[in-house]
């Protein structure tokens, strides 16, 4: 009898295994990379790290292209020919440092402001702005302002906390789970999990979105809601809310300023809290019927309370919120969701919040010393990213979704929202910013931070900006992560003033970075009346040979993400739990096979040949060797470090002194360290008495710090102020009825700018784009394996939009906004809002770029809405043109988009055909592949 050949079922794929963090995206997963003769053979997820316990997304397990690449530079690179052209030639580090330090050095010793240095999605920000402000420059932030900074700024201003990497669903006990504005691209693997845990124990999903991808076509019910409108549906279920009386008293009492009273009275402090002598805010206290300190010893505040002219937070809210203005009737056309359907979710959120309440039997003490026996949790979550967020109105639609939360009482609650250690952190524990500069010294303190009030934006005594974004100015005054996408476009025109030099890493500026790409490229390569380039000098890092190479005068070339040390700090960003503190490491897998250095360790040599404060020894000698040398024996202040495991003897949790060995034990431990919070200390975190001592022992706070959330954010008032003519720093006159209408201290809605501003008969669709799950940022749609994935982006066109225009499978059409025109292939998709057009980002290409053929598929058929949004709104009847930023941040409107569809003939390529960048790098091969022996 023929026997069949018997298989090898497990087969010997590597004789090694080391354990990494992903760098994939910003889930930050744990990895197990596979060795074989001394290379990388493949990449799965470590099953023992508290973030994707195993598992891995296609993102993840396309690592090892990403390391492999064809696009991968290769040595320093001094420009030769024109910007844009691509033309180089390899020189020696010394060389480009040599040349990097005659720029900067000049520059620190009598103009540092003229330093611009802008990161993109470095995950390093601790160590770059520490550089920066050591260097003395006050321009430096990260890609937050075009990201994600109305949702961070909303969530510190209102609770301490917001959603992305500051916290998560409590997955195992949540009943009920909303999603606003959530792609699939960010934070993929724990809630592909998360949804994975609810589904089995049959809780419900509510998606709301205009787009139904990914998380939106698994939820229970989808809600394809308009663009822009996110805040007026919010606001409409906190009006059905107040009307039926579903709303948490117990816990506003407890945990907000809902009973703080607010001051009636006209004059200089209208609107602002009631205080006492000691400048505490008051309540009301039922016993005496006078106001009182809010944390006095045994004060019942009232929540509802007028008393005299002044009324509580909790009065106003219900007075504007009550209001038929916020009626689902009043909101349902705009928003493109029926009155009943607004009714029922807002019926539904109150019966499980309230009905299905859990209780655990687990004691207490509050922050007051009341002890508990139990704690009460409403299984309600919720979860949001940049699609309510990339709007002028995201800041306070981001407010209005906190305080939805925070009206059910479902924040840091069991079933409810949890944060993750070092959050909750309310905006007084955060730095304010500074940007005082002194030739040759350190700035004055951080770049970064969140204003109290007028006193702390950065302006000069004329009302202009100190900062080339122009953040923290009366135009975005809370602007905490600065404006990324105001630096090219100010500094070409020289407002606020000329810089010298631009500094990038990883931001690809020149390409899907930029709003305005295609005028953006062009101020890159602008000169001035003496032919000189109008930004003199533009320096530039990366791993890999991006549109953005092309524009640079000296590129420092980067590694991989398995080919150095990496620092995944509470510092920066948590990973993990809300039950532990977590942070992580990279750690060179293999070493470089190019002339290549870890961009951290470059940037300590750069601060080492310039002679900056904490970067050299007393005798002038580097003080660090490398990033993994800074890693272990740096201390932002005694005892804290970018690590917090196994410090000083090895047993130190936070705190404690260098520990040579710290690294070891995180190789040793996967990769990851993790500290579990005594489950007495879980939830309640901000008021918690066991989880603020636990905090403080380990170096997250200095001392406990128990606050109340903000359903009232104060210091906004005192913008208002400011505008309606009180206090000494008064704002342009042009500004003051925009401050006094957007920043207002209680959640609200108004129309997106762009919408005002353009004609919706002209423009009558909005336009969005989302990343895919397999692409995070430009890096994936150059990735061989994920290209197979997604190598075009058509725009997705609705059905009834479809029809008029009597397109077909292959069309193309002419997609127009007021900033131009771009031609698109089209793609008809049903599940989509209306009066929406969408596409993927970040896979359309230039020719040259990313070691691709000039007819590569992401050239010929990909392309950017980019091209079609303006970094400046249209002009105004005053003839002023304002940044194309929410009034209150300055994250940038990339959703705003309005445009029109007209057909066009078929074919490619897609337009803008921009002309082809020459490569520093070639063409890559048409397979790429690696040979292991063994």
């Amino acid at each position: 009898m023929q026997r069949q050949p018997t298989p090898d079922l497990s087969p010997v794929v590597s004789d090694e295994i080391r354990r990494s963090t992903c760098y994939m995206c910003a889930c930050r997963c744990g990895i197990n990379v596979h060795m074989k003769a001394g290379r990388v053979a493949y990449i799965e997820g470590n099953r023992d790290h508290p973030v994707n316990k195993g598992v891995l997304c296609a993102k993840g397990s396309a690592g090892i292209m990403q390391h492999l690449s064809p696009a991968r530079l290769r040595a320093p690179l001094k420009r030769v020919g024109p910007r844009g052209s691509g033309a180089f030639e390899e020189i020696s580090w010394d060389e480009a440092l040599d040349l990097a330090v005659s720029w900067l050095k000049p520059l620190r010793e009598t103009a540092p402001e003229k330093l611009a240095f802008f990161t993109g999605r470095d995950q390093s920000q601790s160590l770059t702005g520490w550089w920066a402000q050591a260097y003395g420059t006050p321009n430096y932030a990260a890609h937050g302002g075009f990201c994600s900074v109305n949702m961070a700024a909303a969530g510190i201003y209102t609770m301490g906390g917001a959603f992305w990497e500051f916290g998560q669903p409590d997955w195992e006990r949540t009943k009920l789970f909303m999603i606003f504005g959530v792609a699939e691209d960010h934070d993929s693997n724990p809630i592909k999990m998360g949804l994975g845990r609810l589904k089995a124990r049959g809780a419900r999903v509510i998606a709301v979105n205009p787009v139904r991808t990914g998380y939106n076509a698994v939820a229970d019910d989808w809600l394809g809601i308009t663009p822009g409108t996110d805040g007026l549906f919010i606001l409409a279920l906190v009006h059905e809310l107040f009307k039926a009386g579903k709303i948490d008293l117990d816990y506003l009492i407890r945990y907000t300023n809902a009973p703080f009273l607010v001051n009636g009275e006209d004059g200089a402090d209208k609107g602002l809290f009631l205080r006492d002598d000691t400048g505490v805010p008051m309540v009301l206290d039922r016993r005496t019927g006078q106001p009182a300190a809010w944390n006095a010893k045994g004060v019942q505040p009232d929540p509802a309370a007028e008393w005299q002219a002044h009324k509580t937070v909790l009065r106003l809210m219900a007075e504007r919120y009550l209001s038929n203005d916020h009626a689902p009737e009043a909101v349902a056309d705009r928003c493109g969701i029926s009155a009943g359907k607004i009714r029922a979710v807002a019926a539904e959120l109150a019966r499980v919040a309230f009905e299905e309440q859990i209780t655990l039997d687990q004691p207490w003490t509050d922050f007051r010393g009341q002890h508990h026996e139990t704690m009460t949790g409403r299984p309600v979550s919720f979860h949001a990213m940049r699609g309510i967020s990339a709007h002028s109105n995201g800041f306070q639609t981001c407010r209005a979704l906190h305080m939805l939360q925070i009206l059910l009482g479902s924040v840091e609650v069991p079933g409810g929202y949890r944060f993750k250690p070092p959050y909750p952190k309310p905006p007084e524990a955060h730095p304010k910013p500074h940007a005082n500069v002194t030739p040759g010294k350190p700035l004055d303190g951080p770049h970064l931070g969140y204003p109290q009030g007028p006193e702390d934006l950065l302006i000069n005594a004329d009302n202009t900006a100190k900062r080339i974004d122009k953040a923290f100015t009366w135009e975005n005054p809370l602007s905490a992560h600065g404006m990324m996408h105001m630096v090219i476009s100010n500094a070409h025109a020289g407002d606020p003033y000329k810089i010298d030099t631009l500094f990038l890493y990883m931001a690809n500026m020149a390409w899907n970075s930029s709003m305005n790409t295609s005028e953006v490229m062009r101020m890159l390569t602008d000169r001035d009346e003496n032919g000189d380039y109008v930004i003199p000098h533009i320096l530039y890092s990366d791993a890999y040979s991006s549109e953005m190479v092309a524009f640079a005068d000296l590129i420092l070339p980067d590694t991989t993400y398995l080919e150095r040390h990496d620092c995944i700090s509470l510092l920066d960003r948590p990973i993990g739990e809300p039950d532990s503190m977590n942070d992580a490491i990279r750690w060179p897998m293999v070493e470089p096979d190019r002339d290549v250095r870890g961009f951290q360790s470059v940037l300590l040599d750069l601060g080492a040949r310039l002679g900056l404060p904490g970067m050299v020894k007393d005798d002038g000698r580097a003080k660090y060797a490398d990033y993994a040398d800074y890693i272990v024996n740096h201390q932002r202040r005694p005892g804290i470090g970018p690590l917090a495991g196994w410090r000083g003897d090895g047993t130190g949790s936070g705190r404690g002194a260098p520990n040579p060995a710290q690294l070891q034990h995180y190789i040793d431990n996967g990769g990851f360290y993790a500290d579990h919070i005594p489950e007495g200390a879980q939830f309640y975190k901000p008021w918690n008495k066991a989880y603020q001592d636990w905090a403080v022992a380990r170096g997250l706070f200095d001392k406990a710090a128990p606050y109340v959330f903000n359903l009232y954010v104060e210091p906004l008032r005192k913008f208002q102020l400011a505008a309606e003519g009180h206090g000494e720093r008064q704002p342009p006159d042009h500004l003051r009825d925009r401050i006094k209408a957007t920043l207002d201290p209680l959640p609200l809605w108004y129309p997106p700018f762009e919408e005002t501003q353009v004609d919706p008969a002209d423009y009558p669709l909005h336009a969005l784009t989302q990343r895919p799950a397999a692409m995070y940022h430009s890096w994936g749609s150059q990735n061989a394996w994920l290209r197979q994935i997604h190598g075009v982006n058509p725009l997705f066109v609705p059905g009834k939009v479809w029809e008029q225009h009597k397109f077909s499978e292959g069309d193309w059409a002419y997609l127009t906004s007021a900033n131009g025109t771009i031609k698109v292939p089209v793609a008809r998709m049903d599940a989509l809002n209306d009066h929406t057009v969408w596409t993927w980002n970040a896979l359309g290409k230039r020719r040259g770029a990313w070691a691709l053929s000039p007819d590569a598929p992401e050239a010929e058929n990909g392309f950017l809405l980019n091209h079609l949004i303006s970094e400046l709104l249209p002009a105004k009847g005053d003839g002023l043109r304002w940044s194309n930023s929410d009034p209150v941040t300055g994250q940038a409107a990339w959703f705003d988009l309005r445009v029109r569809l007209e057909k066009a003939p078929r074919g490619g390529p897609s337009e803008p055909a921009h002309a082809a960048q020459a490569s520093p790098v070639g063409l890559g091969p048409t397979t790429v592949a690696q040979q292991t022996k063994g």
